[in-house]
């Protein structure tokens, strides 16, 4: 447990954290919607500081990542908790309960990431943002060491924290999960016009893929397939695009999105992006 960045100290004991643009108002004893940021006696800390619950080596394909050393190795960690609440989350397990951790030591981590001929690491399984400390922590160790970082994220951070964090940051891998507000506000908890500006941002220093799932008769229609990637290519057209199949998860349990909806959204994307790659097909 750490002292958190990004807030400050109101009236009452009562917290306003500034990480990511729910920007909670925290009552002593509660936590933020993401549900490792607490409020202790008027002091913001983040609970999952240090806090380990998934690790392992993956083709740095599967963050996705077609762009940026393709074929290489990176070491891959996660804690738990999210800032979001995405009906279809496909790791729920991690993101939305409380699951076992380890504490592991820097030097250990860093050993790791050295190893299998990894190049880095990879900060993933549950949303990195919220990890806010311990990411940029140890993303400073990683880039002193000659290692690249890695983000796998909802994209949902405010401006401030994310100008600290993009010198450490190699490459993002950044889920962009429709183009309608309502989508954001009703399966998702949040803003869509947030996770853009983060987009627009980090694309500017690092880089950038994009993600998208793709849920039949939800975000799948060719209107909002071709605003998605005009809007993407209006940021830089050589942005990568992934497409990604959906299959029923956590509170969802709509059918899995059919091939051919990838299929179709692909073609339509092609006309706007440079590269588009469908995923989980």
């Amino acid at each position: 447990m750490k002292e958190a960045a990004y807030y400050k100290k109101l009236k009452n004991n009562l917290v306003f954290c500034q990480l990511c643009p729910h920007n909670c108002k925290i009552e002593e004893g509660d936590t933020g919607q993401c549900r490792v940021r607490k409020n202790i006696d008027g002091t913001l800390y983040s609970l999952n500081y240090g806090q380990i619950s998934s690790y392992g080596y993956d083709q740095v394909e599967k963050k996705p990542l077609y762009h940026f050393n393709p074929g290489k190795i990176i070491f891959s960690i996660g804690s738990y908790g999210c800032n979001l609440s995405c009906d279809f989350c496909q790791n729920w397990q991690i993101s939305h309960e409380n699951p076992r951790t380890i504490e592991v030591k820097d030097e250990e981590i860093i050993d790791l990431a050295k190893s299998r001929d990894s190049i880095g690491i990879a900060y993933t399984y549950n949303e990195p943002s919220i990890w806010y400390e311990y990411l940029l922590h140890l993303s400073k160790i990683a880039k002193h060491e000659g290692l690249y970082n890695v983000l796998v994220t909802n994209g949902y951070i405010n401006p401030k924290p994310l100008e600290e964090l993009l010198p450490y940051i190699d490459a993002m891998n950044i889920d962009l999960k429709s183009m309608s507000e309502d989508f954001y506000n009703n399966l998702c908890d949040g803003r869509m016009k947030a996770v853009l500006n983060t987009i627009k941002r980090a694309s500017k220093s690092v880089h950038v893929e994009v993600t998208t799932l793709i849920i039949d008769e939800v975000n799948s229609s060719p209107e909002e397939i071709e605003v998605l990637a005009k809007t993407i290519a209006y940021i830089d057209k050589d942005i990568p695009l992934h497409l990604s199949r959906y299959f029923p998860a956590y509170k969802m349990d709509l059918p899995p999105t059919k091939i051919e909806t990838v299929i179709q959204a692909r073609n339509i994307a092609k006309k706007h992006l440079n590269s588009v790659y469908m995923g989980n097909i």
